[in-house]
């Protein structure tokens, strides 16, 4: 396998990078359609940053974060759950990673893993957090060994029809 993790230009190679999301995700074109718009949106903020991971030329696993504010709409919405475990301060001087795909036929190399850690090992901030479906998933013991750990649990974003768990992991992550 001739992997190369990069630089990607989200906005240039959107289609390809939501089409590896709707696959992994599971989600339908209404919803490819919203995320496009967030997306674009999150690309403008300061600091926001991609990473592809590529095979031949063909995208086939990505992350994008940037650092957190607490104007953002996904901080606005994880800080009620946060602050009741004491956990809010997690908030500030964290790099989140707003999101972290890799395509099925890809997935259980090590790329997820390399995605997150290249990307966060550029990270000015001292910790990271993100969210994740709050179920045991590959996916949640992929962070867990990390060093991420549960701020928050069963969290309810407004359009989700699953609850979400808010983790967090100081940087550099840990390496195996």
């Amino acid at each position: 396998m001739d992997l190369v993790i990069g630089p990607l230009d989200l906005a240039a190679r959107i289609d390809e990078a939501l089409t590896v999301q709707a696959v992994a995700f599971g989600l339908g074109p209404e919803e490819v359609a919203v995320r496009r718009q967030i997306v674009q949106r999150h690309m403008q903020y300061r600091g926001a940053r991609a990473l592809g991971a590529s095979v031949g030329g063909l995208l086939v696993g990505f992350v994008y974060g940037m650092p957190n504010s607490r104007t953002h709409w996904w901080s606005t919405v994880v800080e009620p759950y946060l602050r009741a475990r004491d956990n809010d301060g997690w908030l500030d001087d964290s790099f989140v990673i707003t999101e972290l795909h890799v395509h099925p036929d890809h997935q259980n190399r090590g790329i997820g893993r390399r995605l997150i850690t290249t990307i966060t090992d550029s990270a000015a901030e001292p910790r990271s957090i993100l969210s994740a479906i709050d179920i045991d998933s590959p996916a949640r013991g992929l962070y867990h060994s990390l060093g991420y750990v549960d701020l928050a649990r069963q969290v309810h974003f407004p359009s989700a029809p699953r609850p979400y768990a808010v983790m967090g992991a100081p940087l550099p992550l840990r390496r195996r």
